[in-house]
């Protein structure tokens, strides 16, 4: 499994998932980049992901939906700030309606996602800020780190099938 370490600190309201993977830094990244690779680890394994706008470019909105086995779809959008091709990018990431409306009475995270070189693999350092101590407790109530856990760890299954 590739995550190492989950913490969430109340005082500077921040949720950190750290994973490693066996591949280089670049592979790593083009999981993120391209958005048909991404649907496939990005949501719990019972949650897929599709992403219907997708392109690391600041300035940019991704947007994605997750299906529940029931077939309920639970949307997001990323909005993206930074990108530092194969380093490192951060997003605002919001919950919406289906027409890709930010819910407003739902947390939104500031996201920083990063990758290193780490003993002849990849180090990942997912970590999520919110505007308050009341915004992490919510995700936290909502399974964020069991869904982002189990999201992240079926990235070795995505790189042993290519």
């Amino acid at each position: 499994m590739p995550v190492t370490d989950v913490t969430h600190d109340i005082d500077t309201l921040t949720l950190t998932i750290v994973a490693e993977f066996a591949a280089p830094v670049e592979r790593i990244w083009q999981v993120y980049a391209d958005p048909r690779q991404l649907e496939k680890v990005f949501g719990p394994p019972t949650y897929p992901a599709t992403f219907v706008d997708h392109a690391l470019t600041p300035g940019s909105r991704s947007t994605y939906y997750m299906t529940s086995p029931e077939g309920e779809k639970f949307a997001g959008v990323w909005d993206i700030q930074t990108v530092e091709p194969t380093t490192r990018f951060t997003f605002e990431d919001a919950f919406a309606d289906e027409h890709f409306e930010v819910n407003p009475d739902l947390p939104v995270s500031h996201n920083s996602y990063s990758f290193t070189a780490h003993d002849g693999g990849t180090r990942a350092t997912y970590v999520s800020t919110y505007a308050s101590a009341e915004a992490l407790q919510q995700v936290l109530d909502m399974g964020v780190v069991e869904g982002a856990s189990a999201a992240i760890n079926q990235i070795d299954d995505l790189l042993a099938a290519v």
